[in-house]
């Protein structure tokens, strides 16, 4: 990869990171199935009308957005606002990979052998350490909605993979549209309309920062980013990045939250972001086949994974 492509790789996972940190900030302005509904809402619009039609079918659009905006986020949010840590959020999250690998080998039967195995129970021990300190030390409610989070995550990473969507931009904006009538709705049943418009009334800089951060630049420009990468560089090259994700994350809690790191939750760092990486290594290639004897036509036969 070029230097600067590394450079934004890194700032990606960057804002990523720190991405938990500010929807920290805005739970303590908005319901978190409004905020969430508020995030995807901001995060198409006006986005929608330029990134052009969408490129993937209806169906996936729609799985994705269901699966992604509404579980997957809905599930963190409400976490977090149940005492869940943001830093610890942002490393348990990445345990998706491994719900990553067991859904694709139940829908495309794909095989998890040799490493990648080894990978997930190290993954699965890191996550064991994190539930066991995080239950003597905080809400185990919230710690298990974030599990629950990671592995609606990795329902749709198999989901966009069966989309094989051309251009990320395109389809994380379209993606946005889907989850915010129904995070709406879930909003007003359980959160109350009296509590959304509270929150809304009383919006200040904070609140409204924190929504323009979480939405256009967490979301559009962090997808955007990512899926230019994606679209310039192998994905075995690109991927490795997003394990700084949670690097950023703990470290930005611990220094603008105070959130403390102890050394049970250092060691689940180290399970999990090792076991991910030992899960996310590229699988091996065929042997290579016997050289025809004749040149033949080239076919342009190579896919983006």
């Amino acid at each position: 990869m070029r230097p600067v492509h590394i450079l934004l790789a890194v700032l990606v996972t960057a804002v990523w990171g720190v991405n938990f940190v500010v929807i920290d900030v805005g739970l303590g302005h908005f319901p978190p199935l409004l905020f969430s509904a508020l995030r995807f809402l901001v995060a198409a619009l006006p986005a929608v009308f330029f990134v052009g039609r969408p490129k993937v079918a209806w169906k996936w659009i729609v799985a994705v957005g269901l699966v992604l905006g509404v579980a997957k986020f809905g599930l963190l949010f409400i976490g977090m606002s149940q005492g869940m840590p943001a830093g610890l959020s942002s490393l348990v999250l990445q345990v998706q990979a491994v719900f990553t690998a067991v859904v694709a080998t139940a829908v495309l039967g794909e095989r998890i052998v040799g490493v990648r195995l080894l990978g997930m129970g190290v993954a699965l021990a890191g996550i064991v350490v994190a539930g066991v300190d995080e239950g003597t030390s905080g809400p185990l409610l919230g710690f298990s909605l974030t599990v629950g989070a990671a592995a609606c995550w990795g329902v749709s990473n198999v989901l966009t993979r069966k989309a094989a969507p051309p251009d990320a931009l395109n389809f994380m904006v379209w993606v946005s549209v889907v989850p915010v009538l129904p995070l709406l709705g879930l909003s007003l049943l359980f959160e109350g309309p009296a509590r959304d418009a509270d929150a809304l009334a009383g919006l200040d800089w904070s609140g409204a920062g924190a929504l323009v951060y979480v939405a256009w630049i967490s979301t559009v420009f962090g997808f955007g980013a990512w899926g230019m990468l994606l679209r310039r560089y192998p994905a075995s090259s690109v991927a490795p990045f997003s394990l700084l994700v949670p690097v950023f994350g703990m470290s930005s809690a611990a220094l603008l939250l105070g959130e403390p790191v102890t050394a049970p939750r250092w060691c689940a760092a180290a399970l999990l972001v090792g076991g991910v990486a030992l899960t996310s290594l590229p699988r091996r290639s065929a042997a290579p086949a016997a050289p025809r004897p004749r040149a033949q036509p080239v076919e342009a036969v190579s896919r983006v994974r």
